[in-house]
């Protein structure tokens, strides 16, 4: 396996650290249409959506409370496994507008799983916040309500998404190179 500096270097660049302000700006604007008078509990997916949540907080204009949840299908692996809870939504969630914060919306699993789970504690309403969601092509057991940007069907690290627990902190997402098939 190649150091985190070869594969950063071997890297496309998808999206330029500018690219991913305006794509959060836009965002946190949709979101603040749509929230402004509910004074939700935000809970944020950790640890890939700390970026996201830390740069997108700021720019939310209404009260709101804040808490996380931590949960992971994917620790240093490629593919999605088996759900692993690590912290349970802590704040009281029943009566509450609930707006669940996350990087990356790829199969759509975990944050399915956290919004009905979210909704079975009590929550009136769950809304989801991605701040990229990938293009595959496969039916999604969720959609988010709200979408930073899109990205291609490809293994994708920076602004909070790793890649072997390294790179959340890029500023700009980039991609692995696209593998040829031989014929």
């Amino acid at each position: 396996m190649p150091s985190p500096q070869e594969t950063l270097q071997q890297a496309d660049l998808l999206f330029s650290a500018e690219q991913v302000q305006i794509a959060l700006h836009h965002v946190a604007q949709l979101i603040n249409h749509h929230l402004a008078e509910s004074h939700p509990l935000v809970l944020s997916v950790m640890g890939g959506a700390v970026v996201f949540s830390g740069q997108l907080l700021p720019l939310l204009t209404f009260p709101l409370e804040f808490d996380y949840v931590h949960v992971s299908r994917y620790g240093d692996a490629r593919h999605g496994g088996e759900l692993h809870w690590r912290v349970e939504p802590r704040e009281n969630v029943c009566g509450r507008v609930v707006l669940l914060l996350d990087d990356i919306l790829d199969e759509g699993h975990t944050l399915a799983v956290l919004r009905e789970r979210v909704l079975s504690m009590g929550a009136t309403q769950c809304y989801c916040a991605v701040f990229a969601d990938k293009q595959h092509g496969r039916p999604k057991p969720i959609k988010a309500d709200f979408v930073g940007m899109e990205l291609p069907d490809r293994f994708v690290f920076g602004y909070g998404m790793d890649i072997a627990g390294a790179w959340r902190n890029l500023p700009a997402i980039y991609a692995l190179k696209a593998v040829k098939s031989e014929t």
